[in-house]
């Protein structure tokens, strides 16, 4: 996400670096690259034209001129301007004081209501509640059995109704009983959906509002329809007083520009993005880990939360001792690239780094995920000895492994090459000599992800 933006923002910073000194010309420069960067990502023109303003308002003054490093001082006005724009600080769900809590998940069709509403009941139960979950979308041919199928998947309860009942507000009443009687404290209710507003589906949603008295109207919009998705938030606020948006595909978007947007125009802040099509992939909106990622400063504070929720500590702490004691067998490799693959998309994992030093290039990084299944593939075609000593593998082996695992002859081979090759570079680490050998050493080709093109 905000890939675009977050390239051009970053060539008009490095310009900005090699004037060495600031003058009015040079920065009026720089806000002409910065507004067209921001508008050709889609950012609503009034929004860019406030943030211009703020940015320029600071950025000019003798202060930022005359300091030490004013490309720095700029860079900093500029990502506390963007925090401001995206919210200031991450905007939590609000519950109820007695349960259920009901949230209300609104939008227009297609957006991802649905699948948004599955997801929020699995990160809620993942934190903490007991969520509920009904569709009152009694139009929509199999929108209900859809919400069926992903609160199984998800394995989270939800409320059908009698058999026949086809009334939205009968469903939702029906909903917060059962919700009440069973201890569930959240109820997440996934209403119907046009192809544009009208007033019968206005009319519908602000019954439901009344009859339910929700904490949250949480307006669901695809990401990748752009200024699309802020007109449709800022049409249901004021017509509904939603109080928060959930951006799906955010992953698929490279520009940003309902995200920048949304907040300033709705007043309503972002709370979730949507990242991935797997149900774990909804993550809580953070406005300054946002800014960070857009300046290419990386956003190491969610790696580190994924790291922590998808990997088995204690496997973790017997992985370090393995390095140290160079037992780092084929076993253990693989277990490593099945952690990895826990974190999410591999190429999201590589968007969270800062983009500065030698990790500057990593957005020319392309990952074969497939790769890491083919080498759990052979790895799994592999007998208990032939994984704890890699060296008796011969000729045959290699071809009984690699028709197991469906693939070639020279693909075993490529991987025992890497393997070993990895384990004498991981030996160097464990030896004590990393600040001697690390400027010198690089990854083997392909290691661990198949081939690494940049």
């Amino acid at each position: 996400m905000f890939d675009n933006l977050s390239e051009k923002l970053q060539r008009v910073f490095r310009n900005l670096r090699g004037e060495g000194k600031l003058s009015a010309e040079n920065m009026e420069a720089a806000l002409r690259e910065i507004r067209l960067a921001l508008l050709e990502a889609d950012v609503n023109f009034r929004v860019v034209k406030q943030l211009i303003e703020n940015i320029k308002q600071k950025a000019m003054g003798e202060e930022v001129l005359a300091a030490l490093s004013p490309s720095q001082q700029v860079i900093k006005i500029v990502h506390e301007e963007l925090i401001k724009i995206l919210g200031s600080h991450e905007s939590k769900l609000r519950f109820a004081n007695e349960p259920p809590s009901v949230f209300l998940i609104v939008g227009l069709q297609g957006s991802g209501k649905t699948t948004s509403t599955g997801k929020l009941a699995r990160w809620l139960s993942k934190n903490g509640h007991r969520p509920l979950v009904v569709s009152v979308d009694v139009y929509r041919p199999a929108a209900r059995e859809q919400l069926k199928v992903i609160a199984r998947d998800i394995g989270q309860p939800i409320f059908e109704g009698e058999p026949g009942e086809a009334q939205p507000l009968e469903l939702a009443k029906g909903a917060r009983r059962e919700s009440a009687q069973s201890g569930r404290d959240v109820l997440l209710v996934d209403t119907a959906g046009r192809l544009h507003i009208d007033d019968q589906l206005m009319t519908e949603l602000q019954q439901l509002k009344e009859q339910l008295n929700p904490v949250e109207i949480l307006f669901v919009a695809d990401a990748m329809t752009g200024q699309d998705a802020v007109k449709s938030a800022d049409e249901f606020h004021k017509r509904l007083g939603i109080t928060g948006v959930i951006l799906t595909k955010m992953d698929g978007d490279a520009r940003g520009g309902a995200a920048l947007s949304i907040r300033n125009v709705t007043g309503q802040p972002l709370k979730f993005v949507g990242v991935g099509e797997k149900f774990d992939a909804l993550e809580p909106f953070h406005p300054d880990r946002a800014a960070n990622r857009i300046l290419g400063m990386g956003d190491i504070l969610s790696f580190i939360e994924k790291a922590e929720e998808a990997i088995d500590k204690k496997k973790a702490v017997e992985m370090q001792r393995k390095l140290i004691e160079n037992e780092f067998t084929l076993e253990d490799f693989r277990d490593q690239l099945r952690q990895i693959r826990k974190l999410g998309p591999l190429g999201s994992l590589l968007d969270m780094m800062p983009k500065v030093g030698m990790l500057k290039d990593l957005k020319d990084v392309k990952i074969e995920e497939k790769e890491i299944n083919r080498v759990v593939a052979i790895i799994d075609s592999m007998t208990p000895r032939e994984r704890d000593n890699h060296m008796i593998i011969n000729g045959s082996r290699r071809r009984r492994i690699a028709k197991g695992s469906g693939t070639s002859v020279q693909d075993v081979n490529q991987l025992l090459k890497q393997y070993a090759q990895a384990k004498k570079m991981m030996k160097t680490f464990s030896g004590g000599i990393l600040g001697k050998k690390f400027g010198k050493m690089k990854l083997p080709a392909g290691f661990p992800f198949g081939e690494m093109r940049g």
